[in-house]
């Protein structure tokens, strides 16, 4: 049995950087139209090349909600990035849990398969963010609290005021 980290440990922060490193490098190329066109027509030829399938053709909706989701998720790697917190591994954990119902949704609706790859990364990085959080039941969200303020800085990095 593979033992997973506790929240507040330097070894979950490793693990949240990481899912961080993951998100910037496959979605900084969705977060503009002309990056995304060209990731598009890359995804595509990947697909036929490896019998998966394309995707649909380019048009302006799927290119705005790409970027949407590009720009939202590069932005949230790069918090990760710079200020790891354990409560962004539980808040990653449980958007990686949305993206895989929706990816598994779309290739039950038929979708290219090339979605396999990125489905089973945001399972194996859902799971290793979010189950220690699980496991603890909540006592780790308490010290976490405890160590991050309501005005959001960790006692360490607070500034006098």
């Amino acid at each position: 049995m593979i033992r997973l980290p506790s929240p507040t440990s330097p070894a979950y922060l490793r693990v949240v950087r990481a899912s961080a490193w993951y998100d910037l490098v496959v979605t900084v190329g969705f977060a503009t139209p002309w990056t995304y066109a060209l990731v598009h027509d890359a995804l595509s030829s990947w697909g036929q090349a490896w019998g998966l399938g394309d995707l649909p053709e380019l048009d302006p909706m799927q290119t705005l909600y790409a970027n949407l989701m590009g720009s939202v998720v590069v932005v949230w790697a790069v918090l990760r990035i710079v200020r790891p917190l354990p409560v962004h591994g539980l808040l990653d954990g449980i958007a990686r849990t949305l993206f895989t119902a929706w990816q598994a949704y779309a290739l039950a609706h038929g979708a290219t398969q090339l979605l396999w790859l990125f489905l089973g990364v945001e399972v194996t990085f859902g799971v290793v963010q979010f189950v220690p959080w699980r496991r603890n039941r909540g006592t780790e969200l308490v010290n976490d609290r405890a160590a991050v303020p309501a005005h959001g800085y960790p006692q360490h990095a607070r500034h006098s005021e």
